[in-house]
């Protein structure tokens, strides 16, 4: 048994590690609450040295934290301090360590030690007596007694570790501020972009925290700007805040934001559901995807100011979907999706053949209906609320992009689905449920709407490849890639519009389709 004070380890001050944070633990939900916290920061390879003596509460805090990545608050949490390690399934995987019966290293390789932080994220109580877990730990909580009672958490880490948990401090600090200081946090579900979100309960309704720090610009891509810039993505909340107020305003279900902090990228948000369009087999429920149409109708026929407020006095001019921005997507095909598929990139005359074909398409697309675009209004981004009528039935929570464009697009968002088969029976029936909602509307051309709803879902479907190309590598997320062999078969229904020929026969020359039967290779 080790007789190292754990209190007074010096390898916890290591000069590799700064000091972000003193948290004062004045009981045992404050010390549950900082678990919960650094577990929302952690990620794989991370080890945690918890360091305290017997009593301070590192199990406690071991428990949270668990709990947290397991997204089980009640999850039975037993004490490795006879098993050494006990894992969990979680992802990344998670294992928690009971050190205090070592005396060195000696037992770190039986345990698969080195294999536990290439993996997953370690917990480590007495690392001390394991030098070479200290020295690994990326986090090292330091829990000592208080002067005046309780306990301090005293925290350190590393540069990459130390920005992510003071992120997570800082939303802690946050939710202080509105009232929801005592509040247990829990992950939820993120998106293919850099924003994260959690959940938090308060007075019996569940609230999302959304986690957006602005975005740095990534570096310029044409006429010295970046990619976001061009295609108009949001770089902070402020948008999201605009067009959530916009929305309601007009009837319809965004989620009301009960607190703001533009500067940190921070607000509190109304949870509007966990119903979706899908059954309980991933599948297209007709009705409720007709009911989404619907609501788009009624979205399109509503006049939109494009200035709308954020707060105090902030306005928020909401972008047009330009040609500029049109053809940084489509780009995003020859770009990254055309080398994927064909271990080559393209050649200037493909280049200058693709660009020739979409010019002739956004000319086209001058005279189309421009309405606000929400630009993702797919499944995952849409909330069935049952108990709701009318526009209330479906809840919109994927605006931060929205801009003025061509209202054909967010219905082939809707009715070619990235994320779902929509058979193309139920796509025919949206866009002509659509059409018969929208035919008694002044200056509304059922023609003209059915031509720009092909040239959209074509270009969608064209960004959409290279998009997921480029999640795979530039981001790492491989996920997303399953989803390719369906939307070429969207363009392969697409793409028999008369307004399309060009684009079919140089899609066809680059293998996209196959010449003879115009279905996916």
């Amino acid at each position: 048994m080790s007789a190292v004070h754990p209190a007074r380890a010096p390898a916890a001050d290591r000069a590799d590690h700064a000091e972000i944070a003193r948290i004062a633990l004045a009981d045992e939900a404050a010390t549950i609450r900082l678990g919960g916290d650094l577990a929302l920061a952690l990620i794989a390879g991370d080890v945690v040295a918890l360091i305290g003596d017997l009593g301070a509460g590192k199990s406690t805090l071991a428990r949270a934290a668990i709990r947290t990545l397991t997204g089980e608050p009640d999850l039975e949490v037993p004490s490795p301090t006879y098993t050494l390690v006990q894992p969990y399934e979680t992802v990344p995987p998670t294992a928690h360590l009971d050190l205090y019966r070592l005396s060195g290293d000696d037992e770190l390789d039986e345990i698969g030690f080195d294999d536990m932080v290439r993996d997953g994220i370690v917990l480590v109580e007495w690392p001390q007596n394991a030098p070479s877990t200290l020295a690994a730990a990326s986090v090292i909580v330091m829990i000592e007694a208080a002067s005046g009672g309780g306990r301090t958490a005293r925290i350190a880490a590393s540069a990459p570790a130390a920005q992510r948990l003071s992120r997570s401090l800082a939303i802690r600090a946050f939710l202080a501020d509105a009232g929801l200081g005592d509040t247990l946090r829990q992950r939820f579900s993120g998106d293919a972009s850099g924003r994260r979100y959690e959940t938090v309960e308060h007075a019996g309704e569940t609230l999302i925290v959304m986690d957006a720090p602005r975005q740095p610009d990534g570096p310029p891509i044409r006429d010295g700007l970046p990619y976001s810039r061009i295609a108009h993505l949001a770089e902070d909340v402020a948008p999201f805040v605009a067009v959530a107020n916009a929305l309601s305003a007009q009837g319809f279900a965004a989620p009301h934001i009960h607190r703001i902090d533009l500067d940190a990228g921070l607000l509190l948000i109304d949870h509007l559901g966990s119903q979706t369009l899908l059954d309980a087999d991933g599948r297209p429920i007709p009705e409720r995807y007709e009911t989404a149409t619907a609501v788009l109708a009624a979205l399109h026929r509503t006049r939109w100011d494009p200035i709308m407020p954020v707060e105090r006095g902030l306005m928020h001019t909401v972008p047009p979907y330009d040609r500029r921005a049109m053809r940084m997507e489509v780009d995003l095909l020859p770009d990254w999706y055309l080398p994927h598929a064909r271990q080559r990139p393209a050649t200037d005359d493909e280049t200058a053949r693709f660009a020739a074909v979409w010019n002739d398409l956004f000319d086209t697309l001058e005279t189309a209906e421009v309405s606000l675009t929400l630009r993702d209004f797919h499944s995952p981004n849409i909330i069935w609320r049952p108990a709701e009528a009318g526009l209330g039935r479906i809840g919109l929570i994927d605006f931060q992009d929205a801009l003025m464009g061509p209202a054909a697009y967010d219905l082939a968002s809707l009715a070619q689905d990235a994320r779902v088969d929509v058979p193309r029976e139920l796509e025919t029936r949206l866009v002509s449920l659509y059409m018969s909602l929208r035919g008694g509307d002044a200056g509304f051309d059922a023609a003209s709407f059915e031509r720009d709803y092909a040239i959209m879902a074509a270009q969608r479907a064209s960004k959409i490849l290279g998009i997921f190309v480029r999640l795979l590598e530039r981001d790492g997320k491989p996920q997303y890639l399953r989803h390719i062999p369906r939307i070429k078969a969207y363009f392969a229904r697409t793409l028999g519009h008369p307004s399309l020929v060009a684009l079919r026969d140089l899609y066809e020359d680059w293998g996209v389709l196959d010449a003879r039967t115009q279905r996916p290779l």
